[in-house]
């Protein structure tokens, strides 16, 4: 409602998915138009939303959200560029605690931070892309790229959509002044479990796209190196405890750490910058965690039938 933008301009939707936490009760306090959501998942919302609206540019956020007050000017500034499509923005955490700090700071970040303003005419690896919570779509051109499919019901939902975006003629700025808050995950349990969420909707769109478009062939090559990783480590330490020969412990065991270690220097040198030695260790070990949790439900999406 603090929005610095003509009201005039503005129309607010809330989608509500049969919620049962007085979401509604809350809403109609507010000028909002409050509408009930039809079929099941984030991107039935989204679509819901969409055909109860007729604003030429849609913007999408989330209930754990925070937008600043100039969130909507930072958003209508990008798209005076006629062939941009979709808009995306920066998410941090609005709670300073362990878990927030680390969904910021991490070598993988939690969501998306972009460090500097960039149009681009195709999804990027590294997360160049923009996240659910903080992005914009020209109508048209979210139309004209079928809007949101509805299949997808665990994770890259958005990322899967922007490439349809791209790949129907228009580009996509990612603007770092574009930032909301987001409350992130609290405990190391709900973080695993978002991560292991995250690979099964990659899983699903890599059974579904066949590695025919970018975020897929990502997700193929990540799964690839995880698995071989894993099978390479096992090899190695069959051979050694068959052979006898205790020295050679150290090559599997080196070869487990070695990403590990890697993540450690990382971190190091960071360190070396800003002072937070307690990151040194404790990041790369979630790290870690983080990503066999995204592998493991990669994995288990593209071996189980159904969404």
């Amino acid at each position: 409602m603090r929005l610095k933008y003509p009201k005039d301009k503005l129309d607010f939707q809330v989608v509500d998915g049969n919620s049962t936490d007085k979401t509604m009760e809350v809403v109609k306090q507010f000028p909002v138009k409050l509408v009930t959501q039809n079929g099941t998942g984030l991107n039935a919302a989204r679509n819901t939303g969409l055909r109860n609206s007729k604003s030429e540019i849609v913007a999408f956020t989330d209930s754990d959200c925070v937008v600043p007050e100039d969130w909507v000017q930072h958003i209508v500034e990008n798209f005076k560029e006629t062939r941009v499509g979709c808009v995306g923005g920066s998410i941090k955490g609005y709670d300073g605690d362990f878990l927030s700090e680390y969904a910021d700071n991490s070598f993988m970040p939690v969501l998306r931070i972009f460090k500097k303003h960039e149009v681009l005419d195709s999804v990027k690896l590294l997360q160049r892309y923009p996240a659910g919570c903080n992005m914009a779509f020209r109508r048209e051109a979210l139309e004209a790229a079928g809007g949101f499919d509805e299949s997808i019901r665990h994770a890259f939902d958005e990322d899967e959509l922007v490439e349809r975006v791209c790949k129907s003629g228009y580009k996509m700025a990612l603007d770092p002044n574009c930032l909301i808050l987001h409350k992130h995950r609290t405990s190391l349990k709900e973080l695993l479990k978002q991560n292991f969420r995250y690979g099964r909707g990659i899983g699903f769109l890599l059974r579904k796209n066949k590695a025919r478009d970018s975020i897929t062939k990502w997700a193929l090559l990540n799964l690839a190196g995880c698995v071989s990783w894993f099978f390479l480590g096992v090899i190695l330490a069959s051979l050694v405890l068959t052979s006898g020969w205790q020295t050679l412990y150290v090559f599997p065991l080196g070869l487990a750490l070695t990403p590990l270690v890697g993540l450690v220097l990382i971190y190091a040198r960071r360190a070396l910058k800003n002072g937070h030695i307690s990151r040194i260790v404790t990041y790369p070990l979630i790290d870690i965690l983080r990503l066999s949790a995204f592998s493991v439900g990669e994995i288990y999406q593209l071996i189980r039938n159904g969404s």
